[in-house]
């Protein structure tokens, strides 16, 4: 019998501004993280072909899109729209977004002040590529986007716009 898991405030693996609360070590269909989203940052559009992502955000402002934009689609991925109509969302604490695989998706902090999520991925494992992430977004100077973009491939990640970090200013 496997026992469950039970975490005080605060509890988990830190990896950088983020928790992993539970992934791979615990389950092989999701991994789970508390993150803290500075103001400025961008994780950039991407997809993944396999993965499903969940976000709720639980303080604070985050710029939202998942949606597949119109074929016209250029430039900052907060200007984008769906042939529905759809347009990037301003959530606040209690918004929720899906992302199915294969959708487009993004989000950012246009706020003076951090904004913190709770996140599920599946399948499993998304700690890893995180932490190679948090790796490199750590180094001296500004985020390497080529080293970046071949990171996201490595993991099923396919950039569509680039990731940008306030400590890259």
């Amino acid at each position: 019998m496997t026992d469950g898991l039970l975490l005080p405030p605060g509890g988990g693996r830190r990896i950088q501004t983020m928790t992993l609360k539970a992934g791979a070590e615990r389950s092989p269909t999701w991994s789970t993280f508390e993150a803290e989203v500075a103001p400025g940052f961008d994780v950039g559009a991407h997809l993944h072909h396999q993965a499903e992502e969940v976000f709720y955000l639980l303080a604070g402002e985050l710029d939202l899109l998942a949606f597949h934009p119109t074929p016209q689609a250029a430039g900052d991925w907060r200007s984008w729209e769906s042939e529905t109509g759809a347009k990037v969302m301003r959530g606040g604490p209690g918004s929720f977004m899906f992302v199915p695989a294969g959708c487009p998706h993004a989000f950012s902090n246009p706020g003076a002040e951090p904004a913190r999520m709770l996140f599920l991925v599946s399948p499993a494992g998304h700690e890893t590529y995180l932490q190679e992430l948090t790796d490199l977004l750590s180094a001296s100077g500004p985020p390497d986007q080529a080293e970046i973009a071949a990171l996201r491939l490595r993991h099923d990640i396919h950039q569509l716009t680039p990731l940008t970090s306030p400590a890259a200013d």
